[in-house]
């Protein structure tokens, strides 16, 4: 009995469980070691989107990558990551019929991200990533908080989280 025990105990170990550590990205160069993340370019009105969204991917890849991660062009680095918001709004989702307001928004953001290598060669790419995140409007003007950037914020912490995972795991 113990003899069999081994020996799957054995083949268990040497199949492994599909998993990998964490930053070990296997469709990554092996050689990347630094990430410029310059801030995205936006064609949009909307004030100071483009730096919360930075920020988020620069904290994201750094939390989940052994990689340098600089929030800067740099000339130098392995691999430059661009994002492109293409559009941005806001829209009402719910009316309070009794003051005649939107009572909740929907912000939707569409975006654009390439990632390439020093040699020009396209390493990750998606034209076309869509988020959206809720949030209530206050009617209380005496206790009036604007709710657009909390929810910005959760939008770009979802957003981040989904482009490391897709670039990571080559979804």
């Amino acid at each position: 009995m113990r003899p069999i025990a081994f020996v799957t105990l054995v083949l268990m170990g040497i199949s492994g469980c599909g998993y990998h550590t964490l930053g070990a990205a296997t469709h990554l160069p092996p050689d990347m070691r630094t990430l410029s993340v310059p801030v995205f370019a936006t064609h949009t009105e909307a004030y100071h989107t483009e730096v919360v969204m930075t920020e988020a991917v620069v904290r994201e890849l750094t939390t989940r990558t052994r990689l340098r991660v600089t929030p800067e062009a740099m000339p130098d680095a392995d691999a430059v990551m661009h994002g492109v918001i293409l559009k941005e709004t806001a829209a009402p989702l719910t009316y309070n019929t009794s003051t005649q307001q939107s009572s909740s928004f929907l912000i939707t953001i569409v975006l654009s991200v390439t990632l390439t290598g020093r040699d020009g060669k396209i390493l990750y790419e998606n034209p076309n990533y869509i988020f959206r995140q809720q949030y209530q409007s206050t009617t209380d003007l005496p206790s009036f908080f604007q709710e657009n950037p909390a929810a910005l914020e959760r939008l770009s912490r979802d957003f981040a989280r989904a482009l490391v995972a897709d670039v990571l795991e080559g979804f």
